[in-house]
């Protein structure tokens, strides 16, 4: 976060001192050189602007659901059947019934998710490189959203913090799900670490808790 601070301060900045020197020292002709980077400056003052909002999030998930360490989880590059998006996923044990099936969150924005995308890869990814997501770091619940991360040098912290969520979660006017297995006191925790789907009656909710008890 401090880093990011430091990057939404420090991009303005060049981006001015870029222009500065083109108006004051350099002539009209000079002006092509510069577009690129000054677009590039611009965009990356904004990405670090709506980094603020995430990281937010992240604080916020990491408020009500402790870390757990998570060896050998499947994820892909494909399409996965369960999830509600595309894109990359990774599948998280299920709270309700670890045991016969996972829960999958896909990378939604793929913002700082090209570091993730070069470890999952697929079949000619190195070795090495998948090695950096064992074990895996997760604070939350599947259903709804969480943080993941990897561990830092020597596994006793968890670093590259990013937000996942499934868009039924953060988006009331999504279509409604049932909570497999979700109880009362779950959706509460799920909306005091941020998520904002619509108010679940007692009724879905006990028949979301039976459906996933037979399945």
């Amino acid at each position: 976060m401090v880093m990011n601070i430091v990057g939404l301060v420090g991009w303005p900045v060049v981006w001015f001192g870029l222009l500065y020197v083109l108006i004051g020292y350099l002539s009209p002709g000079f002006a092509w050189l510069f577009a690129l980077p000054l677009c590039y400056v611009l965009y990356r003052a904004v990405i670090q602007l709506r980094y603020i909002s995430t990281a937010l999030r992240m604080v916020r998930v990491l408020q009500h659901y402790p870390w757990q360490l998570l060896h050998r989880a499947p994820r892909g590059l494909d399409r996965h059947p369960e999830a509600e998006d595309d894109g990359i996923w990774i599948e998280f044990p299920d709270p309700v019934d670890d045991r016969e099936r996972g829960i999958p969150l896909t990378f939604v924005k793929h913002y700082r998710a090209y570091w993730w995308l070069r470890r999952i890869g697929g079949p000619r990814t190195k070795p090495g490189l998948k090695a950096r997501l064992e074990p895996l770091w997760f604070a939350g619940d599947p259903r709804f959203l969480g943080v993941l991360a990897v561990s830092a040098r020597g596994g006793k912290a968890p670093r590259r913090l990013h937000f996942l969520y499934r868009p039924s979660a953060l988006d009331p006017r999504a279509e409604r799900r049932r909570w497999q297995g979700a109880t009362p006191a779950d959706l509460e925790v799920a909306r005091r670490a941020g998520a904002r789907f619509a108010e679940a009656s007692p009724t879905s909710v006990d028949t979301a808790a039976v459906t996933g008890q037979e399945s």
